[in-house]
């Protein structure tokens, strides 16, 4: 039996409305039986379009005792479409998407590896590896930015991922495979692109990773309160 490729919450996620998203990591959230709290923001990017007060937003909540902040911002409803903003959840997708046979791109190896170090004290969020070929790395990036009918990636400024494209360059070039996969967490857009005006450092080294030989993915997803899947392939507009 095919292993389930979703990403299913442990628990019922809350439905709420954002005050103000601050400090990054932070969000202050009315919940629906009016109680207020302060999430945690797994996020640090500038997500636009989903940090406007009144918002509707869907949290999870920790069982666990220790932690400062119970409440996790999963996703906020933009459009009439729910979002994940949630960056830990796309490596857990491409991983299940890769195992439940999802990503064609991604098959026939025996081993899969989770947070391996490689390049300049990084680490590459997937590898792939057949005994006697070469390695397949495989980078992760979430995508919740959508301009017209069209999501793009970056929303800010990404030194970090110009320097991962770099580096998976070298890994093309001293033999290996390389690709980034951008999972778009909403499934609303009809196509991607890099958004060049946000960061043209970050599009100019993918341009050049491209050209070396780094292969591009772009996949979107169901988004639920219930789970998170990956469902298909979006053309690249670059």
């Amino acid at each position: 039996m095919k292993k389930s490729h979703s990403l299913i919450f442990p628990g019922l996620l809350l439905r709420g409305r954002l005050l103000k998203r601050y400090k990054r990591f932070l969000a202050d959230i009315e919940l629906e039986d009016g109680a207020l709290i302060t999430a945690h923001c797994p996020n640090s990017g500038a997500m636009q379009g989903l940090t406007t007060s009144g918002t509707p937003v869907w949290v999870s909540r920790s069982s666990n005792p220790s932690r400062k902040l119970p409440y996790t911002w999963q996703m906020a409803e933009v459009d009439g479409t729910f979002v994940g903003m949630n960056t830990s959840n796309p490596n857990d997708l491409v991983e299940y998407a890769i195992l439940g046979g999802v990503i064609q791109e991604l098959q026939g190896f025996q081993t899969l590896r989770r947070e391996v170090g490689y390049g300049q004290n990084s680490r590459i969020d997937i590898l792939l590896e057949n005994p006697s070929e070469p390695l397949t790395y495989v980078e992760v990036k979430n995508v919740h930015l959508k301009r017209g009918k069209t999501a793009a990636f970056p929303s800010s400024v990404t030194a970090r991922g110009a320097k991962h494209m770099r580096e998976l360059s070298e890994m093309v070039r001293q033999g290996h495979r390389a690709y980034i996969v951008y999972v778009v967490q909403r499934n609303d857009c009809e196509g991607f692109e890099l958004a060049a005006d946000i960061d043209p450092l970050y599009e100019a080294e993918c341009r050049k990773a491209f050209e070396n030989g780094v292969q591009p993915l772009v996949y979107a997803c169901e988004v639920t309160p219930q789970a998170i899947t990956i469902t298909h392939r979006l053309n690249f507009n670059f």
